[in-house]
């Protein structure tokens, strides 16, 4: 009876050496795979990948799919991707619990499935993680896969913002300059139009400028309008040139440069904005290179 005992416990032990062994092992594989990828030496990088990934790493698992699902040092391959993604997501890597949902999202490697995108990525935010929260905000915002819940979607932007992802940050600067699923506040607005802005959203950039350039939830600022404009046109934002234009033409916030107002509302018309394509077919924008004109113009500009 104890000889028996006694050998169950040994081989119960055994297998946990043995186990503990081979993670170790998948781990350093999985390390040396990085390495290889972080040095653009993909195709090595796959392969460990992989021979970790068949030992039941899941980090290993996560970039294999990765790799087969961006062609990345193998044949690309979306059906497999999504196998190596679920056998991640299943042991609870929110990484691959988020890159799985989005696979059900736009229905790569498998059937769409709002639903299911919905669910692998509340597991992931549920870890935490902020593009996962982002994602669900975007879900109950629009409807997709859940019920249309502007308060929940102002939730999960939230805890999104919270740490720092300035799409998040944007789409709650949003929610409260129009009081979507929160009481409309411009000055929450611009704080997190501000903290998206300053890491280089466009859009959110833009949008700071209109707020200074309408002085809604701060002082009316035409410099700063301008600053910020500047800074989303640059980006090819194509509203953000349009506005920019119009305070050249105008000499708001800038000394009134005409040239440059036409070379604003180009790159705009370029983009296929409407108005800044009207405007230049209302007015004569041959000018000098100092930006004034040379001819008088052809019609008026509407602010």
């Amino acid at each position: 009876m104890n000889k028996v005992f006694f050998a169950v416990v040994a081989s119960i032990v055994l297998s946990q050496c043995v186990s503990e062994m081979s993670a170790q092992s998948a781990s350093d594989i999985y390390k040396q795979g990085y390495a290889c990828f972080k040095s653009n030496n993909q195709q090595d990088a796959a392969e460990l990948f992989r021979q970790a990934a068949e030992m039941g790493y899941a980090p290993a698992q996560y970039m294999y799919g990765r790799g087969l699902e961006m062609g990345d040092g193998v044949p690309q391959d979306l059906d497999m991707a999504v196998q190596w993604y679920t056998k991640a997501a299943e042991q609870g890597l929110a990484n691959a619990q988020c890159r799985l949902g989005d696979c059900y999202y736009s229905g790569t490697g498998v059937t769409q499935d709002y639903g299911k995108a919905v669910q692998w990525n509340t597991k992931a935010a549920e870890q935490g993680l902020a593009k996962a929260q982002y994602f669900l905000g975007l879900c109950c915002y629009y409807g997709e896969g859940v019920t249309q819940d502007y308060g929940k979607a102002v939730q999960w932007f939230t805890k999104a913002a919270e740490q720092g992802l300035d799409e998040a940050q944007y789409s709650l600067g949003l929610c409260y300059y129009y009081g979507e699923g929160v009481t409309q506040d411009y000055g929450n607005a611009v704080q997190w139009y501000t903290k998206a802005a300053e890491q280089g959203h466009g859009e959110a950039q833009c949008n700071l400028g209109n707020r200074y350039a309408a002085g809604e939830g701060v002082k009316l600022d035409y410099g700063k309008a301008i600053y910020w404009y500047t800074k989303a046109a640059e980006q090819g934002i194509p509203e953000a040139q349009y506005n920019l234009a119009n305070h050249y033409y105008y000499g708001l916030g800038v000394e009134q440069n005409l040239g440059k107002a036409v070379q604003w509302y180009t790159k705009a018309a370029e983009q296929g904005h409407a108005d800044a394509q009207a405007v230049l077919d209302m007015i004569d924008y041959d000018v000098d290179e100092n930006g004034g004109k040379n001819d008088s113009d052809q019609g008026e500009v509407s602010k």
